[in-house]
């Protein structure tokens, strides 16, 4: 080995006992995070043989300023939540026949014929600027509604979870139902709705249609379910040997809260082992090796957006997730399920569990795709998203979705 590919795997050791430091007090939780870690530095350790510290630095600057990931604005607006939490969300309205855009023209041919509402819901971690690709191709074509989960993005923390009493007062995934509730009432009381929903996203599609099915018999059309699951998470391995899933899914949750409660300090160690994480982050979110260095720098400012103790409050909510019997609103509707064949974190297998008990559902498992499945191969869920919504009159029949952008490297 070189003299400089000994230094990187020595760096990359180093930041690996960084990181173990950080949960030496933990015990057995050390090692858990240790068997995730050693996959990313892995990674790290060969990236910093030809790309130096500095240099990786002016990188991650340089797309931060100039990317156009996440740049996309609609006019905004508030929405309360039943416990008081106060949630953002921005809608971006359908063009003035007046004022047909070629991008429009391009897209669908022509103005959508229904006043569909189409609402989208992003995941764990991550703010409505996930949809960057899908909203930049339906802009001025059909009315989107794009918001922030609680405590995520532009919202603002739950004020439950964040009260003198919150411990008493867990994080659910119904909670979410109840928010999207909130937020339909506010940007779209009126009139036919698509819902799209991620990840968490779509679990919290679920919990409004487990607590509201009359909303869903009576104005929802359409529903796409993109890398997500209406249970059994506690079973998904990550795809770690099972010696390391076992020891996470022990002590995670106790940890996690723990580090929770001392928010500060982590953060500080989160920007210490920056490098790290980010290898982690991109293990979990991409399964590609052509994807776009901005793409995948968007995706890993997200995340690390996301403060410790949110990650904390939200985690035990997915062990507790069980809305396999709420599918059963959706079974008369239009339905896309669609999820990357390699996601770690959702596994396919969940959507094929999904679109088996609603027979009509198209069923798409992208080749290559990792959980963020419309970043890293946003034509292919755009083009599938134009297809339900032709299915259900929103837009002409037989529209198809020209290059709205890839996320590939350039010239990969």
């Amino acid at each position: 080995m070189s003299e400089s590919g000994a230094d990187a795997v020595a760096g990359a050791a180093t930041a690996v006992a960084s990181a173990a430091g950080n949960w030496r007090r933990a015990g057995i939780a050390g090692a858990a995070i240790g068997v995730v870690a050693a996959g990313a530095a892995a990674g790290v350790a060969l990236e910093r043989m030809t790309v130096g510290r500095g240099i990786r630095r002016k990188a991650q600057l340089a797309l931060d300023s100039t990317g156009p990931y996440g740049s996309l604005r609609g006019t905004p607006g508030k929405a309360i939540a039943d416990d008081g939490t106060e949630l953002s969300y921005e809608v971006d309205e359908v063009e003035p026949d007046a004022g047909l855009a070629p991008r429009r023209r391009r897209l669908f041919g022509r103005r959508s014929p229904a006043p569909v509402t189409v609402v989208f819901s992003h995941g764990y971690c991550l703010n409505q600027d996930s949809w960057h690709f899908q909203r930049a191709a339906l802009r001025g074509v059909v009315r989107t509604v794009h918001w922030d989960q609680r405590s995520h993005g532009r919202s603002a923390r739950g004020v439950a979870q964040t009260s003198h009493k919150a411990s008493a007062v867990p994080l659910t995934i119904d909670q979410l139902g109840r928010d999207l509730k909130a937020v339909i009432d506010a940007a779209a009381p009126e009139g036919p709705l698509v819902l799209v929903g991620h990840s968490m996203g779509g679990m919290t599609m679920m919990a409004l249609a487990d607590q509201y099915p009359d909303l869903v018999r009576e104005r929802v059309v359409g529903v796409a379910l993109v890398g997500t699951s209406s249970g059994r998470l506690g079973e998904v391995n990550y795809g770690l040997p099972m010696a390391g899933v076992n020891a996470v899914r022990w002590v995670l949750p106790g940890v996690l809260k723990a580090l929770g409660q001392r928010a500060e300090l982590v953060e500080r160690g989160r920007r210490a082992t920056a490098e790290l994480f980010a290898g982690v982050i991109k293990r979990y979110s991409f399964a590609s090796r052509d994807v776009d260095p901005a793409v995948a720098r968007f995706a890993e400012r997200m995340i690390e957006g996301t403060p410790i103790d949110v990650v904390a409050e939200f985690y035990p909510a997915f062990t507790d997730h069980d809305k396999t019997a709420a599918l059963a609103h959706f079974v008369e509707l239009p339905v896309l399920v669609l999820a990357g064949d390699k996601d770690l974190v959702t596994p396919s297998e969940h959507s094929e569990a999904i679109a088996d008990l609603l027979p009509d559902a198209e069923l798409v498992l992208v080749p290559d795709g990792g959980h963020l499945v419309m970043l890293e191969h946003p034509e292919v869920v755009t083009d599938r998203l134009a297809d339900l919504l032709t299915r259900v009159g929103a837009v002409p029949a037989g529209a198809t979705v020209g290059g709205y952008g890839t996320s590939s490297t350039p010239g990969g």
